[in-house]
């Protein structure tokens, strides 16, 4: 069993009674699910993950004013409750995994991933913020909030980046596509620079990947996860996902026209999208035209290799 179902039946057999018998003053202000950090907040936790901080438990988040005012009668209130179920053992916290369960403060929860108690508003709100924050404060189900306050954030961060914000990081990882899998990497192999070619196909995959999630306008996940989690995007995840998988078992004089397809597609796809025009082959031509198409004026004028 996932991780998320455990935790979704744990609440709904278990805690969910006893916070409506004999916490009902405030049932309807604690918002219940399980976000945050974790492979199992992805759904891609397996056996191997439960070796640490995996067990039936859930996220009960409050509004600071209720934090305050309640939250540890509900902390004491939850440690009443039965911390073995459905033969999975009791929850045991590594010293990196504590903190991410139980009863949790809001404002503190987004404070923590992405540097603010609220929805960004403005382009430097919006560059401040790591992508991968950005995806754990936004990934798992949420199972009940009727108060809607944690989820009103979570909604808007679900709303992806302001279009200036995306156009900039695609220019920027058309450059760096470009500079790193159609220049580099073949001067890379000619020089006999092995340890370099190794380090720029990486480089070339990580970009590769980011601009997938750009595509498809969702927040890339922490580096473990990204490449299995492409497989589900729906614009260029699986073909993306089997042609890196391919590039990295095979030899280095069939790797530069996989990557050479591989950018073939992103182009097909950016012209799909009407991002650009060019008939250019290089991917750094591409980047320059989509910068171009930035509204706000600071951000066209900087520099995309700066992302």
């Amino acid at each position: 069993m996932k991780g998320i179902e455990l935790s979704k039946l744990y609440y709904e057999q278990i805690c969910k009674p006893k916070i409506e018998a004999e916490f009902s003053e405030y049932k309807d202000r604690i918002a219940v699910g399980l976000v945050g950090e974790g492979s199992e907040c992805y759904g891609y936790d397996d056996e191997l993950s439960q070796d640490h901080d995996f067990g039936p438990s859930c996220c009960f988040w409050l509004t600071n004013e209720d934090y305050l005012s309640f939250g540890q009668s509900l902390h004491e209130l939850l440690e009443t409750l039965p911390k073995t179920f459905m033969s999975f053992p009791a929850l045991e916290e590594s010293e990196w995994g504590s903190g991410r369960r139980g009863v949790l403060n809001i404002d503190s929860f987004y404070l923590k991933f992405i540097g603010r108690k609220d929805i960004p508003v403005t382009i430097d709100d919006w560059r401040r913020i790591p992508e991968t924050g950005l995806s754990v404060a936004t990934n798992g189900l949420v199972f009940s909030d009727p108060l809607g306050e944690f989820s009103k954030i979570r909604n808007g961060l679900l709303e992806y980046y302001p279009e200036d914000i995306r156009l900039n990081k695609i220019a920027a990882r058309c450059m760096k596509i470009a500079q790193a899998g159609q220049y580099n990497f073949a001067r890379c192999l000619k020089r006999k620079e092995f340890v370099a070619a190794r380090i720029v196909e990486s480089e070339f995959i990580n970009e590769t990947i980011s601009m997938i999630y750009l595509l498809n306008k969702r927040y890339k996940p922490f580096y473990k996860w990204m490449h299995k989690d492409m497989e589900n995007l729906e614009i260029l995840g699986k073909y993306i996902h089997k042609k890196l998988s391919l590039l990295i078992d095979s030899e280095y004089k069939d790797k530069i026209e996989i990557i050479e397809k591989i950018c073939e597609s992103i182009i097909t796809e950016m012209k799909i999208q009407g991002l650009t025009n060019s008939k250019s082959d290089f991917l750094l031509d591409h980047g320059v035209i989509v910068q171009e198409k930035i509204k706000d004026t600071d951000l066209r004028k900087s520099s995309p290799w700066l992302d």
